[in-house]
């Protein structure tokens, strides 16, 4: 999340990959059908090297990862993967434009501090940009607020308010706002429920951002 670690995300039972725990992650596996064969892809955030390893057990890619974390990098590194220390806020600038097919950024634009810098950097450098987030206007957490009077915490957003590295909330029509913002073409768009699950494809904006714990959306520079 900081461009290492991400509060948690439901779970679907899948098969084990090298080490990992057994049960994927619904948003992980997503993002790898969005995932060309044999592609270049850049994991921004890459925690434990989960995803990046689902990526090169399932679509043969060429993975590499940045994490924030020393304890992700060390955890990526001991499962074979080419994952180095870094922070997407200041060290996405180094990358050169078009040096990867897919830059993806899972659960962790909330937790950075330029977040539409960020989002630029991402269409820069990949051919395609792939970015998850978790749903801030989702029912659940709009009665957390109405009724409770106090700061949402959900299965997939589990940290207490003083204990969240989440530090730019937004609603899926916000990050469709930004998409609009920083030139970002929307190829396809997927929202999950709170246990995982697609919430209905043909539905309004409003409907998604009422009922969908998080969404995925798989970009590209407009015009590319």
């Amino acid at each position: 999340m900081s461009p290492s670690k991400r509060e948690g995300a439901p779970l679907a039972t899948g098969p084990a990959h090298r080490g990992f725990a057994t049960d994927i992650r619904p948003d992980h596996l997503l993002i790898s059908e969005m995932v060309s064969e044999g592609s270049r892809v850049l994991d921004v955030g890459s925690g434990d090297g989960q995803l990046l390893r689902l990526l090169i057990d399932r679509k043969n890619v060429d993975g590499r990862g940045i994490e924030l974390s020393r304890a992700g990098v060390n955890a990526s590194v001991a499962h074979g993967l080419s994952v180095i220390e870094g922070d997407a806020d200041t060290d996405l600038a180094d990358y050169p434009t078009d040096s990867f097919d897919y830059v993806i950024l899972s659960q962790t634009l909330q937790a950075t501090r330029h977040p539409k810098q960020v989002m630029e950097h991402l269409l820069r450098i990949g051919r395609h940009a792939i970015v998850s987030v978790p749903n801030f206007g989702h029912w659940r957490m709009r009665m957390q607020l109405v009724i409770w009077g106090r700061m949402p915490v959900t299965p997939s957003l589990p940290a207490s308010w003083y204990d969240t590295t989440n530090i730019h909330l937004c609603t899926i029509r916000d990050f469709v706002d930004l998409c609009d913002e920083t030139g970002a073409q929307m190829v396809r768009a997927v929202a999950l429920d709170s246990s995982g699950g697609p919430v209905r494809v043909n539905a309004p904006w409003w409907f998604w951002n009422l009922f969908g714990a998080q969404a995925i959306f798989l970009l590209r520079r407009r015009g590319s």
